[in-house]
């Protein structure tokens, strides 16, 4: 290969480095929540490829925080356990019996090993739990069904967040990864907390520029299941008005977007977390894929740019 050949070749990398540099001064030093989740968690090549993302960003100057469940690990587990699993409004039911294996999957399975993953990268991620430091604080949920409270267990309702923990971490150059678990101050049990939810939480404590949600699907479709054309950008009302529409297992995602951008939040992503990088082709790229949620006063434009004509705060 001659050196003009090599020059040649070598243009469509710098033409994605150029696309991504407005992405990069516009997102430096800004916090980014991700909840990692779906296929993203049990595939090797994609949970590397999160890894590497996970790194890029705090390589590239933001403050990636990241936020697990473990709904495959966890029904593994029980299944191994002989527990059944059981959901109900799309949460899982969680007895006493079901909250011991829960804990010890995600504090102790897919946390240490998701850690592992960031620190082949370097001495960058630290794992903690809801419990520790008091960072998420819970009560007994109680969901109501058909007009009736229903007792679902060991679930918890977010109480409270104090973010002292995460935010030393971010502030010694740190990526926080965060299980989904918490404790109540009123009984002193430990409560499973759905990841959407406590990921939404953390990010609207924490004032983070951006809540991503990764997902087995591409997006929020406009008209499911009659058609597979993928909302791009809606407003927090109007999300509001698709919820009671929405299946069960997408509910507590919409919801944990719509809570995010209503507290402070500029933008909330779900996006398809099968495709590889999928966060890099969300953030630093010109298109963007998935859904973004925004807030009300912003919701006047039409695209994925900023409403003031500039470059706006998502890809």
């Amino acid at each position: 290969m001659t050196g003009t050949t090599r020059k040649h070749t070598a243009l469509p990398k710098a033409q994605t480095l150029i696309e991504a540099l407005p992405w990069l001064t516009r997102h430096h030093g800004r916090t980014v929540v991700i909840k990692f989740g779906g296929n993203a968690m049990v595939d090797a090549d994609l949970k590397a490829a999160f890894a590497q993302d996970v790194v890029f960003l705090r390589h590239a100057g933001l403050k990636p925080v990241v936020v697990h469940g473990g709904g495959p690990q966890i029904s593994a587990a029980l299944d191994r356990h002989g527990i059944v699993s059981e959901f109900k409004a799309g949460l899982r039911v969680t007895t006493e019996q079901a909250m011991d294996v829960v804990r010890m999957v995600l504090a102790g399975q897919v946390q240490r090993e998701l850690v592992g993953l960031l620190n082949q990268h370097g001495p960058l991620a630290v794992g903690l739990t809801g419990e520790d430091a008091h960072t998420i604080t819970a009560t007994r949920h109680t969901p109501r069904i058909d007009g009736e409270l229903v007792d679902i267990g060991r679930v918890g309702e977010i109480t409270e967040i104090d973010t002292g923990a995460i935010e030393a971490l971010l502030a010694d150059g740190r990526i926080p990864v965060v299980s989904s678990i918490a404790r109540s101050q009123d009984d002193g049990h430990v409560y499973n907390v759905n990841a959407d939810t406590a990921a939404a939480a953390l990010a609207a404590a924490l004032g983070a520029e951006t809540l991503m949600v990764l997902t087995d699907v591409e997006g929020l479709y406009e008209d499911w299941p009659h058609s597979d054309e993928v909302i791009s950008r809606l407003t927090a009302s109007q999300l509001e008005k698709l919820l009671p529409e929405l299946s069960a297992g997408m509910v507590p995602k919409m919801e944990g977007c719509l809570h995010a951008v209503r507290n402070g939040v500029q933008t909330a992503r779900v996006i398809d977390g099968r495709v590889p990088h999928s966060i890099l082709l969300e953030i630093f790229t010109d298109e963007g894929i998935g859904t973004m949620v925004v807030p009300d006063a912003r919701g006047d434009a039409h695209d994925r740019d900023g409403d003031d004509g500039s470059e706006g705060d998502t890809a």
